[in-house]
């Protein structure tokens, strides 16, 4: 997951480790996805886009 964030959205993620299925997308604290909100892994270049605005 880290190297296709760093590829689409050329940015160095932080990975914090969690468990029940939590896989969520912060720029600057700010949620920008969810996946227990949603329950679907994230369109990855939705959310590139998302992480080229926010950063």
């Amino acid at each position: 997951m880290a190297a296709l964030i760093r590829e689409k959205a050329g940015v160095n993620p932080k990975l914090i480790a969690s468990g029940g299925g939590a896989f969520e997308i912060r720029v600057n604290s700010e949620l920008i996805y969810s996946k227990l909100e949603t329950g679907e892994w994230p369109d990855f270049d939705a959310i590139a886009q998302q992480i080229r605005t926010h950063k």
